[in-house]
């Protein structure tokens, strides 16, 4: 069967719109509008029934199958959707709001047009799955008798635990903060990720035998050695949560934060963990800088602003991207585009290829960054930053949120009590999901580095997959 013959030459490419920015900036409520029903089914008729589905094979780390769930879609069948989509992915509705979509740059349609709006379909099957009582806990067969530790709670972590549970294991999540969810939970602003989300899919989770052990940092409160008796198996799945730092002049004046101390508090506050009087640092009324271009960076726009900075600059090192897909990136790839999220609709000044090159300030804390413009040369086939002369300047900052990424996993602690191997880069080595000891396993981030939730998932299950082979040899 195929979708509408003419779908693609009918219908132009629709996206989600956002809700006006006089009203969002004033909460952390989801800004995102859904689509209508009948924008969906004609987005959905919009997939051309390639004969090789880029956005499947090459574009989804997940391997959803995208073209059979807008098969679905269009023809209005729902839960086969849903089953479908659930099928490839534990949490659509993370990735339907987060992912940033690389099954769509993937699609064979954007090769002369705008690519099917994919994530937002994803996004609809998912709740229309949870509003109608589609999505039930899933209890194995049998119990297999098996204990495994997860260490960590972002999607990497849930993806692998709750695939473990389902295949008859026993299984218990650690997690050092007062709630599971990693990242999703105290890394991703509520404005793009509402915990009550998170929150739903865990009571899943617990109804299919998941337990979560919350507020223990393991090799402090409990040790690695305790696990390795009391489990069968350890799936370290923590993150890479070691922050890339900036070691110039100045960086120990107060105010100066690494983004993910200044998101997690703020995602506290919202939750009701906190009070405001807790926070690290509060942008009201402060000219606000945040370092590094990425999603992090944006996110830390969008909470400034909503915390009602008087200023906010975004300043990235590397040069701003073309407009349109350039050749060093082609089709099917992930290319390197200007990208302006909504919280850079909100109010921000971004700029390019600048360099800080000390922090001034007083006993208060930071007042001001000093920068200076550099450019890129190709030298001997790498590029490499070149100084420029006569481009020095200042920026008032009486807050800079540092979000330039993640080295790796953080070493001290159950890393380095277990002995694990490393790579140069500071990552677990694997094969497989599997470490240097037999019975510990790794996965996500913590293993491969900073990536996507749609690969820390992806990984998830498949280290869950090898688990349950150790297990049941």
């Amino acid at each position: 069967m195929g979708n509408k013959a003419k779908g693609f030459l009918e219908h132009n490419r629709s996206t989600p719109g956002y809700r006006p920015v006089e009203e969002r900036t004033m909460d952390f409520n989801e800004l995102e509008l859904p689509l209508s029903p009948e924008a969906i089914n004609e987005q959905a008729s919009r997939c051309m029934d390639c004969g090789i589905p880029f956005c499947h094979g090459v574009g989804c780390p997940l391997d959803n199958i995208i073209p059979e769930f807008n098969e679905y879609v269009y023809r209005g069948k729902w839960q086969k959707a849903c089953e479908n989509l659930h099928s490839t992915n534990n949490f659509p509705e993370f990735t339907g709001r987060v992912c940033p979509a690389p099954c769509e740059t993937a699609c064979t349609l954007g090769i002369n047009d705008e690519p099917v709006t994919i994530r937002h379909i994803e996004f609809q099957i998912v709740e229309k799955g949870f509003a109608n009582g589609w999505i039930t806990p899933i209890l194995p067969r049998e119990k297999s008798g098996k204990k495994v530790a997860v260490i960590g709670s972002g999607p990497a972590g849930l993806a692998a635990a709750q695939q473990l549970a389902r295949a008859g294991h026993e299984v218990t999540v650690y997690e050092r903060d007062n709630q599971p969810g990693g990242l999703l939970r105290y890394g991703i602003p509520d404005f793009k990720l509402d915990k009550k989300i998170i929150d739903r899919r865990i009571d899943q989770m617990a109804a299919e035998g998941v337990k979560f052990e919350c507020g223990v940092e393991v090799g402090k409160d409990i040790s690695a050695n305790y696990l390795e008796r009391m489990f069968d198996c350890l799936c370290i799945t923590m993150g890479a949560g070691q922050p890339r730092d900036l070691e110039v002049q100045g960086r120990e004046l107060k105010n100066i934060l690494f983004a993910m101390d200044f998101l997690g508090a703020n995602n506290k506050v919202v939750s009701g963990e906190i009070n405001a009087s807790e926070l690290p640092a509060n942008a009201k009324d402060k000219d606000v800088v945040v370092i590094g271009g990425g999603d992090t960076g944006s996110d830390c726009v969008g909470t400034a602003k909503r915390q009602g900075a008087k200023k906010i600059y975004q300043l990235e090192i590397l040069p701003k991207p073309p407009e349109k897909r350039p050749p060093e990136t082609p089709w099917p790839t992930w290319p390197k585009i200007m990208r302006t999220s909504s919280s850079h609709q909100e109010g921000c000044d971004r700029r390019w290829s600048i360099m800080t090159k000390e922090f001034a300030g007083n006993d208060s804390g930071v007042t001001e960054i000093k920068c200076r413009g550099i450019e890129w040369v190709k030298i001997d086939n790498r590029w490499q930053l070149r100084e420029l002369a006569d481009s020095d300047f200042t920026i008032k900052a009486e807050l800079v949120l540092l979000a330039m990424g993640f080295t790796h996993v953080v070493h001290k602690g159950i890393v380095e009590e277990l002995g694990l191997e490393l790579d140069k880069s500071g990552n677990i080595i694997t094969n497989d999901g599997q470490t240097n000891l037999p019975d510990v396993f790794a996965a996500g981030d913590a293993a491969s580095g900073a990536s996507l939730v749609v690969r820390a998932i992806d990984e998830g299950r498949k280290v869950a997959r090898q688990i349950n082979n150790y297990l049941t040899a």
